[in-house]
């Protein structure tokens, strides 16, 4: 695994890319005033409430929300991660990613080098299947199954002949790095000989590894390459690449059990289908596909494994629940696949079936309450106690509340105390998101120091005792004190990425776009007031604390003369 990206690189890079060059090179920005708007690439509306500030580096949407710095919009608008978009963004700054000191370096370059074995195996393996006279079952089988030429190329779809082409092209490590096989006697081999080849793409359509299929009834039917340094199965999906690449933002994806049935439902016109590869529908899975659509459509076999599939993957989809997320089911008759559905109904009625898809809710709650008498106490008790433990798993927020009371309805009870009362993370952001966003002293000085990273020569006129502050938000003000005292002459994009991954990333967020509409002397004064009112409301907690203590158990000599003090000074 390649080592970590130095901070200090991620810091720089913010520094030189200029994020309004950056933006403007994928929406086109007009100038407003002191900032430049678009209408927002990650919703849809007709007036532009998509700022992107060029003293600040930051971007920020007034209608959805959403904004950061440069990385954060390569992470939202590309799809990347955090890696991938520190590439992405060095790449058009025109530097070259380094790594930190000790890390395993030859890996980095091993995983370019997979890269380029595996894109031309699959040059190889399409070669084969155009050319090699040894190819014609694959071609037929393709026919078969009402493939177009087109549809072949759009997939990159190949055939792997019996004998060593492959493997006569790259040396044994390579081969071995990239997923191919060793026999008993040291060979390398290709795995995929004599079937029909399918190329796995990630997001950028780069080749992870492959699909084989047999054209005879030998078994496995189909064959996966195996984990490598590049190629997880519970991250990617097959046919993601060529969905994104006609739709970069699908209203709904549809998840298949196979390769078949995505290529079989592109041919009809189906374009938004992707598939698990041979492993269940995992959490990472459905984040990834979340990225890119807020509904996804589980539609496996009408068998009774695909049934089982579609129970785990709800099973699976329920901590990526929150609030504007959507999950339905489309059970498929005993029997029937996706592929035989759409040969059967064409295109309009297979969309009809996947617009009629069951919703998550409904399905769970008859999933159930199968084999259970709600008439009786005791078969409303057992549902409460099977439910319990899904619900647990949803995020906090509208979705869960409802879901919550549907239970109560069915188990004809008014109260269920192990949801009434959220402890978990993500319940006590959603409670705080309903509540308006009062200025607090603390959040005051968060904003405007997060904003102003100057004002950190400001509190030298004021002598904090943070262990007397001890209220809500002093713990993110002193973190932040502390990482502009030691870059001090830090920017708030780069301020900002010291937060990111953190628990208080979301709120940082919020507050860095605050706006006070003041500046100068006027931001100074405002902050060291904020500063004055916190430094004020620490003394009162400390001196109700030691109130307290004198009551209850008594104070040693120097609080008894620290409590006289404080009295005196409030007098």
């Amino acid at each position: 695994m390649a080592g970590k990206i130095p901070r200090s690189f991620i810091d720089d890079l913010l520094v030189r890319v200029d994020i309004v060059d950056l933006i403007d090179s994928f929406v086109p920005l007009k100038k407003s005033g002191g900032s430049y708007v678009a209408r927002c690439p990650f919703h849809e509306e007709k007036t532009p409430s998509f700022a992107v500030t060029r003293s600040k580096q930051l971007y920020h949407c007034f209608g959805c929300g959403v904004g950061g710095n440069a990385i954060s919009f390569l992470m939202d608008y590309s799809h990347l991660n955090f890696v991938e978009a520190v590439e992405d963004l060095a790449d058009f700054a025109g530097l070259e990613v380094p790594r930190e000191a000790g890390s395993i370096q030859p890996k980095k370059h091993n995983a370019v080098e997979i890269f380029q074995v595996l894109e031309q195996a699959a040059g190889f393996y399409v070669a084969q299947l155009r050319d090699n006279e040894a190819a014609k079952p694959a071609v037929e089988y393709l026919k078969s199954r009402g493939l177009s030429g087109e549809i072949a190329r759009e997939f990159q779809l190949g055939f792997a002949p019996n004998d060593w082409g492959l493997v006569k092209q790259f040396s044994k490590q390579q081969l071995i790095d990239a997923g191919f096989p060793v026999s008993q006697n040291g060979n390398v081999y290709d795995r995929f000989r004599g079937r029909v080849v399918f190329p796995i793409r990630d997001r950028r359509g780069r080749v992870l590894g492959f699909g084989g299929r047999v054209l005879d009834d030998s078994l496995p039917k189909y064959l996966n390459s195996p984990e490598t340094d590049i190629f997880h199965k519970n991250r990617e999906v097959y046919g993601l690449y060529e969905l994104l690449t006609k739709n970069a933002k699908p209203e709904r994806i549809v998840v298949v059990e196979g390769y078949m049935d995505v290529i079989a439902l592109a041919q009809f016109g189906l374009g938004y289908a992707v598939a698990t590869l041979g492993t269940a529908t995992s959490k990472d899975h459905l984040e990834l596909l979340f990225r890119f659509s807020s509904e996804i459509v589980l539609c496996f076999d009408g068998d009774k494994a695909g049934k089982a599939a579609s129970w785990r993957a709800v099973e699976a989809a329920l901590p990526c629940l929150r609030d504007g997320r959507q999950v339905k089911i489309m059970e498929l008759p005993d029997g029937v696949d996706p592929d035989d559905l759409v040969r059967a109904q064409g295109l309009e009625g297979f969309e009809q079936c996947v617009l009629a898809a069951q919703t998550l809710s409904d399905y769970f709650f008859q999933r159930l309450t199968q084999n259970l008498n709600l008439s009786d106490m005791e078969g409303r008790a057992s549902l409460v106690e099977k439910a319990r433990g899904y619900l647990q798993k949803i995020p906090g927020g509208i979705f869960q509340e409802l879901m919550l009371a549907k239970l109560k309805e069915l188990a004809k009870v008014d109260k269920l105390d192990f949801l009434e009362n959220p402890t978990t993370l993500e319940s006590l952001r959603y409670k705080q998101k309903r509540e308006d966003v009062k200025l607090s002293p603390a959040r005051v000085a968060v904003s405007l120091l997060l904003q102003n990273p100057g004002l950190i020569g400001v509190l030298e006129r004021r002598e904090l005792n943070w262990s007397e502050l001890t209220m809500p938000g002093m713990d993110l003000l002193k973190k932040i004190v502390e990482i502009i005292t030691k870059h001090p002459n830090i920017s708030l994009p780069r301020l900002v990425e010291h937060f990111r991954g953190q628990k208080e990333e979301r709120y940082i967020g919020v507050m860095m776009n605050h706006d006070f509409f003041i500046s100068g002397d006027e931001l100074k004064e405002e902050f060291l007031g904020a500063i004055d009112r916190l430094i004020s409301q620490g003394k009162e907690i400390r001196l109700d604390g030691l109130i307290a203590k004198e009551r209850a158990s008594g104070l040693t000599e120097s609080e008894q003369k620290e409590l006289l003090r404080m009295l005196a000074g409030r007098k």
